[in-house]
């Protein structure tokens, strides 16, 4: 397989903060699963896409998965422009279904580190603008998670978990890099929001936009500012490395497990935009 090449897949995995120190899915030796291709680099209208990987799981119904790593993020790429460019490749490769993971910090004052949380719902509080490949389509935000992958990261995190599991919350997204002050913290309490990370948009939106379901598990690896207590470094650094292999064990699971036919609504959300010139002239021609 040409390294332009861009290969068919079932499922976009998108690698988070708690399988970066891991080789992944290879290091894990599960079984039922074979490396079919690494350092995948696909040109796109946008600029070049991040290295993918492509691997299959036999095991149940089997499935192709085409993985990126830390988001697909790239050097001297804006967040929100790597994630554009990565999905336009899920779009191209056929992508179904998108499963995200990562790191969060903690929001609500009952969550620990290595809590998982598997949210419902999300509020942006980004500034990212670069957040669509085109312009066909008005992506309806009702039901931004999909049911069916978030019983399967759930059922997947339950079986092994690192910490305790949580199936609801409200995930906030910030720019990043740097975290959050207590000052934010508190007003995204007040907002009802359960953790804090950086990643879920655009990818939530650009999953809806190329007609993909999407869901993310997420990994509480350190306090909020003002939250609990000041946050550990040393924890944060355990968590990242010597957790990787269960999270990663979760990950695949979840991979493996997740029903690629699940009927859901996602599809039906994505509606062809009417402010275009041609819709216009066709209304006039219907009028």
């Amino acid at each position: 397989m040409g390294a332009r090449t861009i290969p068919r897949a079932d499922i976009g995995f998108i690698g988070g903060s708690g399988t970066f120190s891991l080789e992944f899915p290879e290091k894990l030796d599960w079984g039922g699963v074979k490396i079919e291709a690494t350092g995948l680099v696909c040109p796109t209208p946008f600029g070049e896409g991040p290295p993918l990987k492509l691997f299959t799981i036999a095991a149940g119904s089997p499935r192709t998965v085409l993985a990126a790593r830390m988001h697909g993020r790239q050097p001297g790429v804006s967040w929100g422009e790597a994630s554009r460019r990565l999905f336009w490749i899920f779009r191209e490769a056929g992508v179904r279904k998108v499963v995200a993971e990562g790191g969060v910090g903690s929001v609500n004052y009952l969550l620990d580190p290595r809590d998982i949380v598997v949210p419902n719902d999300y509020i942006d509080f980004s500034m990212r603008r670069d957040t669509s490949i085109g312009e066909e389509y008005l992506s309806v935000m009702r039901q931004p998670i999909c049911p069916s992958l978030h019983r399967a990261l759930v059922g997947a995190a339950a079986e092994n978990p690192l910490g305790r599991v949580f199936s609801r919350g409200i995930y906030l997204v910030t720019d990043g890099r740097h975290f959050e002050s207590p000052a934010e913290m508190a007003l995204f309490r007040q907002w009802g929001a359960d953790i804090v990370g950086q990643t879920l948009s655009p990818e939530v939106y650009l999953a809806r936009e190329i007609g993909a379901c999407y869901a993310g598990m997420y990994l509480v690896v350190n306090y909020g500012e003002g939250i609990v207590k000041p946050w550990d470094y040393r924890l944060l650094k355990e968590i990242f490395f010597e957790d990787a292999s269960a999270w990663g064990r979760i990950a695949i699971r979840a991979l493996e497990t997740l029903d690629l036919e699940a009927a859901c609504e996602c599809g039906s959300l994505r509606k062809p935009t009417l402010l275009r010139p041609e819709n216009v002239k066709r209304w006039e021609e219907l009028a």
